[in-house]
């Protein structure tokens, strides 16, 4: 997995690139969290990348959703691929997360 971090004006872009399961979840936990710390209250997270998500992986959303929330932030997911964004509406996950088709309609959300 790997992970690229872009300051824009009023968001932090995020691009995720592989697979989220057991093995990577807790690295890209990390690096989020790390961005929270350090004064990120809007991210966009570019989901495009991203081929595979387990349950491991959809936690981690969850706990960076949750912590968003706590701060009154914006956690905002675009360009899920369809496998992905079908993962989401099956666990009920698209009726808690801001999904856009891209990080320009993110960025007005």
């Amino acid at each position: 997995m790997n992970v690229k971090i872009t300051t824009l004006p009023d968001y932090t872009l995020i691009s995720v690139e592989g697979r989220v399961d057991t093995t990577t979840s807790a690295g890209l936990e990390k690096t989020l969290m790390e961005s929270i710390d350090g004064g990120c209250t809007k991210i966009i997270l570019d989901c495009s990348g991203i081929n595979y998500i387990s349950s491991s992986g959809l936690r981690v959303f969850l706990v960076i959703q949750k912590k968003m929330i706590s701060i009154k932030g914006h956690f905002n997911l675009c360009n899920l691929q369809p496998g992905i964004r079908e993962i989401f509406d099956i666990s009920g996950f698209s009726s808690i997360f801001s999904i856009f088709p891209d990080k320009e309609a993110a960025m007005i959300g």
